[in-house]
This record gives C-alpha cells, structure tokens and sequence, in this order.
C-alpha cells in the first residue's frame, strides 16, 4: 500500500467531500442544538456551541480544501501528499467528534459521527501509504487521543466558565482555557512531526504533555473541590503524563531516533 497514489487520488476525493460533509451537517444542526441547549436551561452550553461548533466547521471545511492540493500532489506523484492528507485527516476527526457530545446530551441525533469515521479511515489510509511503521501508528493513536481530549478540556472551560461564581473558581476556567487549545494544537504538530521522521519531534511531545498538564490539572483538580466528584477535565492531562512519562523512557527516544534516521 505504501506509495500507492491511485489509493491517495481515492482518499483525496473523499476528503474534499468530507470537507464539504463537514459544512452542510453542522449549518443543519448548530442553531437547533443551541435552541436545544437553552430550552434545556442550559445558556452556557448553548453560548459553547454557538462558539465551538462554527470554529469546527471552519477548520473542518478549510481541511477539506485542504484535500484539494492533496488530491493535487496525488495526481502528479508528489511524496509529500500523504503528509499533507495526515494533516487534513487529524483536523477533521476533531471536527467530527466533538460535535456528537452536545446533542447526544439531549436526545438530538449526532450526525457528524460520520465525518468523524470517514476521517479516521483516511488517517490511516495516509498513514499506510506514507509507509509510516506501526508501531509510530500506535504512538501517534494514542497521542491522537490526548489531543482531541485536551481539546474538550478547552471546550469545558468556556462553559464552566460560565456557570461558577465570579471570582477565582470561574476564572481559573478563562485562565486555562486557550492553555488547553493551544497544547491541543501542540500534539498535533507532535503527530506531524512523528509520523514524518523530524528531529525535533520528541522535544514537542514533551511541550504538549506539559501544555495539557498545565491547562488540565488546575481545572480538574477545581473541579473537583468545587463538585466533589472525579472531574473529565482530568482525563487529558492524566494521559499527557503517562505520555510525558513513555515519551522520556530510552526505548521510546531509541525507536523514535531509528524511525527518524529511516527517513
């Protein structure tokens, strides 16, 4: 499969249409999931999805444009398509996913669970046509996982932000908030990095794991004085520490070392 660009041509396609995808679904449900949101007395979530579901159709459709110079290098045989076509993909499983919690709370169907599993199908499919080694695959999932999560820790802020007694405890949530987007944004140059063999790749693993445990544990660890209950806010920043923690193990640099000398 690797440098297959007949499959990438294929793949390329269905981007551009998942970009496309991406448009249409959230123009169908944004203004009835904040109706929903508000009728369900809940102003604040409705404000988040007001903000959060048109920041993800942006960045959703421009990856589908995206696609578009993918498909391009593609067709002409270029080498550096599949990396382009991983940066597209991971933008838009973001796009998909976050998108099916909010009306799944209230009873709303989640259609962009769809754009969600096209898009993780085309990172693998760039992935193995890149000819990227599997177990870099694995390292790349998993980091995948925090940098969506931190993502949410972000979307949570701006809620919580909201809804806590002015003073210290709501902001702390304004504080932490663009911390957590920001280290969101810094494991997926990680993924980048990692999946295309860059010396520095490493180094900006452990700056996302610490962005997350910066943005995540002082929310999470508020949240759960102020609610007296585990918190989600700490489920990003438990996992960039495990990360931080395989990250700097010797294998882990060993193998990340040979995967860059490989390339």
């Amino acid at each position: 499969m690797k440098g297959n660009n007949k499959l990438g041509v294929a793949l390329a396609i269905i981007g551009i249409l998942t970009g496309l995808l991406v448009l249409f679904l959230m123009s169908d449900i944004y203004q009835v999931n904040i109706d929903g949101k508000m009728a369900g007395e809940r102003p604040d979530e409705a404000i988040t999805v007001q903000i959060v579901f048109a920041l993800l159709s942006w960045l959703g459709v421009a990856a589908g444009a995206l696609w578009v110079m993918v498909l391009y290098g593609f067709l002409n045989g270029a080498k550096w398509a599949w990396f382009w076509g991983t940066v597209a993909a991971t933008v838009q499983i973001l796009a998909g996913f976050f998108p099916m919690i909010p009306p799944s709370s209230i009873g709303l169907p989640a259609p962009t669970i769809w754009v969600f599993l096209i898009a993780f199908a085309l990172w693998f499919g760039m992935l193995l046509i890149g000819g990227v080694d599997k177990k870099i695959i694995a390292v790349a999932f998993v980091s995948g996982l925090a940098y969506v999560l931190t993502f949410i820790d972000g979307v949570g802020a701006i809620s919580r932000h909201q809804t806590e007694a002015k003073g210290f405890v709501s902001s702390i949530y304004a504080m932490s908030q663009m911390v957590n987007w920001w280290g969101a944004a810094v494991w997926a140059s990680f993924i980048f990095g990692l999946v295309k063999g860059k010396s520095w790749t490493l180094p900006v693993g452990v700056f996302a794991a610490a962005m997350s445990m910066f943005g995540g544990f002082p929310v999470g660890v508020t949240d759960v004085i102020v609610k007296g209950r585990f918190s989600m806010f700490l489920v990003a920043p438990v996992m960039s520490t495990a990360l931080l923690v395989y990250l700097l193990r010797p294998s882990t640099r060993k193998m990340i070392e040979a995967w860059n000398a490989s390339n």
